[in-house]
């Protein structure tokens, strides 16, 4: 569980440029154990630069970032981190809940352990009897789904989601809505990145 002392996010100046092109401009951001802070803005405004960057995948051009005191991209840091992307691919002809497995492992778990967990994922995400069906015969929203479940599969203290309702019905975004409420209120750290000023005013703290 994280501290109410040190932030789960710490931003400091963060830049970041692809020779001419700037992607991200000064970007200074905190966020808090239990907190639900978002990222608004349009297309091309440097949100899914901002979460690259927090998760290592990216190095910042200059400025600094630390996930609960600890540089982005060191292990230790990334343990307590889920993520989902905006774009993802899953290999389809997996059913989910392996899908499920496959990233327990990874995240250094037993997946024999946790087997009860995971379908429990899968029901929070609304996928409940659907884990033995092949990714290939899941709509868009359900893959938003299992791709919600894979990153609390490491139950993490920091959830970074990019665009997480964009293939959802009305129906879908509200459940999603309700879940990161609840991890908030579990001390869970959430950042969103949006396009969609209506989503980001339904579930946010902070924008």
């Amino acid at each position: 569980m994280a501290s109410a002392d040190v932030p789960a996010i710490r931003a400091r100046g963060l830049h970041k440029r692809y020779g001419r092109h700037v992607a991200l401009t000064g970007l200074d951001l905190d966020v808090g154990p239990g907190q639900v802070v978002g990222l608004l803005g349009p297309n091309g405004a440097g949100k899914t630069t901002t979460v690259q960057i927090l998760t290592g995948l990216v190095r910042a051009t200059d400025g600094t970032a630390e996930l609960f005191g600890v540089p982005v991209g060191d292990p230790a840091a990334r343990r307590r981190l889920g993520y989902l992307p905006e774009h993802f691919r899953f290999p389809e002809w997996l059913p989910g809940i392996e899908l499920l497995r496959f990233h327990a492992r990874l995240a250094g778990r037993d997946p024999r352990r946790e087997d009860d967990r995971l379908h429990e994922l899968l029901a929070l995400v609304g996928l409940e009897g659907r884990g033995d069906e092949r990714i290939r015969g899941y709509s868009k929203g359900m893959a938003q789904r299992l791709g919600l479940a894979q990153a609390l599969v490491g139950e993490p203290d920091l959830v970074l989601l990019d665009e997480p309702t964009s293939a959802m019905d009305p129906l879908g975004r509200r459940e999603i809505r309700e879940l990161i409420r609840g991890l908030a209120a579990a001390g869970t750290a959430v950042l969103l990145n949006s396009h969609l000023l209506s989503e980001v005013e339904l579930v946010c703290d902070h924008v």
